[in-house]
């Protein structure tokens, strides 16, 4: 049987200063009905991998990385910026959350042998080596096509486009390489893309102003 090596997933982005960049939010919001939402963020990150039956390891990973680094990441800040939430708002939200999930499912494609091994049941396990990759495209694909619906609203979303750089790439190894040091660049590339993407919107959202 494989041997297991030590983990090297990508950590996350520090807690102490996304909990203080909320609060900050929060506080210029007026909206104190939000602790509530940052404390289940709080319990959701611990749950990942904490507890007796950590969800990350039963295949929920994926939809609490959408609902938290897209739904809720997304809207919340919108929501305390401009006190309503917008289609654009919406479709931002669900493309983030599925970039999001791209970049975990790219992680947990890599891991797959040594998860299965460690009995991890992560959703890539879940799915399989072929079908993993498959989502991973389709994450990213959807992500691009859901903001078609945001266009009528605000036509100048369709900058996130300019992105597709850094998507081809990454989505092309996932699907072509069968080699799984080869992933690693991808991770790299997906993150950058979120990034790029996520700083596109906001472009967007300055020229619709």
């Amino acid at each position: 049987r494989p041997r297991p090596r030590r983990s090297t997933r990508t950590p996350p982005a520090s807690p102490g200063a996304a909990g203080a960049a909320g609060l900050w939010l929060i506080i210029l919001a007026g909206q104190w009905w939000f602790l509530l939402i940052g404390a289940s963020a709080v319990l959701a990150a611990w749950g990942y991998t904490g507890g007796k039956h950590p969800y990350g390891y039963l295949g929920l990973g994926d939809l609490f990385v959408f609902i938290y680094f897209g739904l809720v990441a997304t809207l919340g800040t919108t929501f305390t910026q401009a006190s309503r939430l917008s289609a654009t708002a919406w479709c931002a939200a669900v493309a983030m959350g599925l970039i999001a999930c791209a970049l975990l499912m790219a992680n947990n494609l890599r891991d797959i042998p040594t998860d299965e091994v460690a009995g991890k049941r992560t959703m890539a396990v879940r799915l399989g080596d072929a079908r993993a990759r498959l989502a991973y495209a389709g994450e990213i694909v959807l992500a691009y096509a859901v903001m078609v619906f945001a266009v009528p609203e605000n036509p100048w979303v369709l900058l996130v486009l300019c992105s597709l750089v850094l998507a081809v790439p990454a989505v092309r190894t996932v699907l072509r390489t069968q080699q799984m040091r080869a992933l690693i660049p991808v991770l790299r590339q997906t993150g950058f893309l979120s990034l790029a993407f996520a700083l596109l919107l906001v472009v967007a959202a300055v020229m619709a102003a």
